[in-house]
């Protein structure tokens, strides 16, 4: 029996051999730090039925299917259900906002279509092939993310989940350390586009940003792939529109689809604007009514420390410190500069992930934060604190956990922003 049958009798997939559902697969993948072969026992005593292994000296008896390569053999067999599936497929990346807008998009196509999306950020060589053994004959729709931190990837990544739609969101300055340039970001995100040019039906692009038009043109993409949409008034009547009406703390968006409505959203940020309008051009490409559109749009509550807001008696607080980077930091303390409170607190950690560009990056932003006259501002971590400024500084986030035990805020709205490995979210409780 080959492995693509043995899924069909058992159709659940497990890498951690701490989670053995009964009757499931469990692959024995390998890393830098250890050899999931040696768990793949273990995994059938609490309840596999199977356990994928590349050592022979592991595989023990018929429960045991022995491979060259588990990971390619887990891509393999991601690759071989999704085309039996045959489910359409929108594959989305983009340096910002990804997580957010997919999301969102799956919040408003549920209200037509069986959706099936990546969960959390299970968007690499191991999620997204996870992600694709999860669909069923009932789905009909996909939302399938894909991160990428080197060239190459998302290259990879289309060819395992072969998506029908794709969306970049942005290109911003993320992962810099790996792709060595701003170039090499836009390079590895055009893949998206690539495989969609010769193997897709359409992207949907924002058209305000020159840069992708650039690359879809580059990536060999006809405009009739391209569906396009614009938070700016566009002569072209075709092209969906939005503006902001309102950004205090919450985004609320007039858009035009043909006829205009407003919706209202429990995001905090402007700069979520082209994430919604994403969600609404691609609601309407499908089929969907504004008025489905517009409960798609306002069901969805940011979790997870990604644009959410808090009132906790003492502050108003705009959490997004899940990941940061330069393009996003940036897009943070412009927005706050926008609110209209007298007491505002910015809370930044280090940007990871930018290599040689680190320390140029971290000025840049601390000279915006003096550009723009903000006189309270906590820093935490080490490369924040090499940069020339006169802020007050943190080592590490328990630092400031023992500063801000003491020194209360009071009445302030904060905004909280860092790269996920400074652990900012530890702070919440204390203001």
């Amino acid at each position: 029996m080959n492995l693509y049958d043995i899924f069909l009798k058992h159709p659940v997939v497990t890498t951690d051999s701490r989670n053995c559902p009964a009757g499931s697969i469990f692959f024995a993948l390998k890393g830098e730090k250890y050899n999931a072969n040696a768990f793949a026992a273990e995994a059938l005593e609490k309840g596999c039925s199977y356990a994928v292994v590349d050592e022979a000296e592991y595989a023990l008896d018929e429960r045991y299917v022995l491979v060259k390569d588990v990971l390619h053999s887990l891509q393999e067999l991601a690759a071989t259900h999704r085309k039996r599936v045959g489910v359409r497929i929108i594959g989305i990346t983009g340096s910002n906002g990804k997580t957010t807008t997919k999301e969102l998009i799956t919040s408003v196509l549920k209200e037509k279509y069986k959706v099936h999306a990546t969960q959390g950020n299970l968007n690499n060589h191991i999620g997204v092939p996870l992600t694709l053994l999860q669909l069923t004959n009932q789905h009909q729709l996909a939302i399938v993310e894909m991160g990428a931190n080197h060239p190459g990837e998302i290259k990879h990544l289309c060819e395992i989940a072969q998506p029908d739609f794709g969306i970049i969101t942005n290109v911003g300055k993320a992962h810099l350390e790996g792709f060595g340039s701003f170039e090499g970001v836009m390079k590895t995100k055009a893949e998206l586009y690539a495989h969609i040019a010769s193997n897709g039906m359409g992207v949907f692009i924002n058209s305000d940003l020159n840069y992708l038009q650039e690359m879809a043109a580059d990536a060999g993409l006809s405009t009739d792939k391209q569906i396009a949409y614009s938070i700016k008034n566009h002569p072209d009547l075709s092209i969906i529109t939005g503006k902001i009406v309102s950004g205090d703390p919450y985004l609320t968006m007039q858009c035009q689809t043909g006829s205009t409505f407003e919706i209202v959203t429990h995001l905090v940020g402007t700069y979520n604007a082209e994430n919604v309008l994403a969600a609404v051009t691609i609601g309407h490409f499908f089929g969907l009514k504004n008025s489905q559109i517009k409960q798609g749009i306002g069901f969805f509550v940011p979790q997870n420390n990604r644009s959410q807001f808090f009132e906790t008696g003492n502050n108003k607080l705009i959490i997004d410190a899940y990941n940061a980077n330069p393009t996003s930091m940036e897009a943070a303390i412009l927005n706050i500069l926008q609110l209209k409170h007298d007491n505002k607190l910015l809370i930044l950690g280090d940007m990871l992930e930018l290599g040689e560009h680190a320390m140029p990056e971290h000025q840049k932003i601390v000279d915006l934060i003096k550009e723009k006259g903000f006189q309270s501002v906590y820093l935490v971590g080490s490369t924040f604190k090499k940069t020339q400024h006169a802020y007050r500084t943190f080592d590490d986030v328990d630092k400031l956990c023992a500063f801000l035990s003491e020194e209360k805020p009071k009445n302030q709205i904060i905004l909280i922003k860092g790269s996920r490995g400074i652990q900012l979210e530890k702070i919440i409780s204390l203001l």
